[in-house]
């Protein structure tokens, strides 16, 4: 794999804020993550900006609409210079199915990558919205979907990462939020690991927030997660999709 597995992931509320954080690392150093939050605020032209700097920009904004209205905005985040993007699963077959058909057609095809369960969901909350159940299992059915339908792999919890790594073998990209250094606060995620610990459930990329990007000493930080994640790293030689 080119670049790292090290996302992290630029909640902020302004733009600025943003680009002082990545003014103090490189784009050897880690890959970015815009979410809804930034991209409110920043717009797209802020995603391109980033790429301008060299910097890989996972767009994470969960698109979910019907198949023609997904399609025209997985194109348009494709032309911004977005590295990945992503689509909720359970916007069905025929979405996930024009989402992919229309990223294949342009020049620089991003990856493109499923929501199943957002990891600050629990068992009750998930039951609640009608989907039966454990979360594993409802993992497991909107991966296959997404496998089936030419995506490039899903975002999961690092929890589930080693029962899909088993199923859904690389190039097959298993994308891990809720990453947590040791001794770090869970926040609001709740089905977390360290970043050694998801390496070795089969995880392939790692977003990490505010553990860095709140840190009084975000480049320490940042330093020793790549440090684990490098030793995990020899520990595996495993093909990852970049």
């Amino acid at each position: 794999m080119d670049g790292s597995r090290l996302i992290v992931a630029l909640d902020f509320a302004t733009a600025d804020e943003a680009r002082a954080f990545v003014a103090r690392v490189t784009p050897a150093q880690c890959r970015v993550k815009v979410g809804l939050e930034l991209f409110t605020v920043a717009g797209p032209a802020f995603v391109t900006e980033l790429a301008e700097r060299g910097f890989d920009v996972f767009l994470d904004l969960k698109f979910h609409d019907i198949p023609n209205t997904v399609a025209q905005a997985c194109s348009r985040a494709a032309g911004l210079g977005a590295w990945m993007l992503n689509v909720h699963t359970l916007g069905g077959r025929r979405m996930l199915e024009a989402a992919r058909e229309a990223i294949d057609k342009v020049s620089r095809r991003p990856l493109l990558i499923g929501v199943t369960v957002l990891t600050s969901h629990e068992a009750h909350e998930v039951e609640e919205v009608g989907l039966s159940g454990d979360l594993g299992a409802q993992v497991e059915r909107l991966t296959a979907l997404a496998a089936d339908t030419g995506l490039d792999g899903v975002v999961c919890s690092p929890l589930e990462a080693e029962r899909l790594r088993r199923r859904f073998s690389a190039p097959f990209a298993l994308v891990t939020p809720g990453i947590r250094p040791t001794g770090s606060d869970r926040q609001d995620q709740r089905r977390t690991l360290t970043p050694a610990e998801a390496i070795a459930q089969g995880a392939d990329y790692l977003v990490v927030g505010r553990p860095v990007t709140r840190a009084p000493d975000p480049s320490a930080v940042l330093g020793a997660i790549v440090q684990e994640i490098r030793t995990a790293e020899g520990r595996q030689s495993r093909k990852i999709p970049g």
